[in-house]
């Protein structure tokens, strides 16, 4: 993994971004049980559409990840003048402003468009974070992605031992990172609608917001056809009212969350990750969605 990214990092950039288009094509039509579960997910979240643009929509996660495969390799070329040339930027105002509040910032995001390089970005542009992650099993491709991940100021938290952390993040005025769009286990998340169907969705970003007042701001990073950029979206912090009832507003606030993003999915559907198990986890007496996707 090491000597192949590497490898691609030496290229210029247009000819890793067409290698990784080629990796993930190749992909496509080499993982079946991915396409399987991709298939499903479609077929759940968008029932009204034809097979062909469903086809479409998964052929082109698989180009995005593709395409996430080359830009990482050239994360290490990567400046604050090469970052701009890469990356428009568009909402920072709201980063500046929570800054200057002084409560801290939940920046919370999916895996859609350029998960991995947003945080690079928020950073490159003077702001940043500390990052939510799992770290990878193999502790030399960890060493890689933690290199590429921290080069502008980042830190990373262990999702394992996070709670404290996350909390400390936040009470000292600092911006917290999170992704929100995986499946939970149950004792892990609570369940709200995502597409029409309960998914079991983390309620940890809402915890963290209540009892830290620190603001919640929606940031994505996906990737623009028209202006042949990434296009940073940083959107105003999110507004909720209170009912003086921790678990009912856990679960309001989860739920505007999980909108968030299921409004930015069906804006760039073809750039989410529809290979993702989203709703493996079920109410109790509900069956496996993906009992024939194994």
């Amino acid at each position: 993994m090491r000597s192949f990214l590497s490898g691609l990092g030496w290229l210029p950039r247009p000819l890793a971004i067409g290698i990784g288009h080629a990796v993930g094509r190749i992909a496509y039509r080499a993982s079946r049980r991915l396409r399987q579960t991709g298939e499903r997910n479609l077929k759940l979240a968008f029932p009204e559409m034809s097979e062909r643009e469903r086809e479409r929509i998964l052929r082109g996660c698989f180009d995005n990840l593709g395409r996430q495969l080359g830009e990482f390799s050239q994360f290490s070329k990567l400046n604050a003048e090469t970052l701009r040339q890469l990356v428009d930027c568009e909402g920072l105002e709201h980063l500046a402003a929570a800054q200057a509040r002084g409560r801290g910032a939940i920046i919370f995001t999916a895996h859609l468009g350029a998960w991995e390089l947003l945080s690079l970005a928020v950073s490159g542009f003077g702001y940043p974070s500390s990052v939510l992650v799992r770290r990878i099993d193999n502790p030399k491709v960890e060493r890689l992605v933690e290199q590429t991940r921290t080069r502008f100021g980042n830190r990373t938290i262990d999702k394992r031992a996070a709670a404290l952390s996350m909390m400390r993040t936040l009470r000292a005025g600092e911006r917290l990172g999170l992704l929100i769009d995986t499946n939970m286990l149950a004792h892990e998340g609570i369940f709200v609608d995502f597409f029409g169907t309960p998914a079991s969705t983390t309620f940890i970003t809402a915890k963290l917001a209540l009892r830290t007042e620190a603001a919640v701001i929606p940031v994505f990073a996906p990737w623009d056809e028209q202006r042949q950029r990434f296009v940073l979206h940083i959107g105003a912090p999110l507004h909720f009212e209170r009912t003086g009832h921790e678990a009912e507003d856990v679960r309001q606030l989860t739920a505007l969350l999980t909108k968030v993003v299921e409004d930015y999915v069906r804006r760039y559907p073809d750039q989410w990750l529809w290979i993702h198990k989203r709703w493996r986890t079920r109410p109790a007496g509900e069956p496996d969605i993906y009992q024939e996707a194994v």
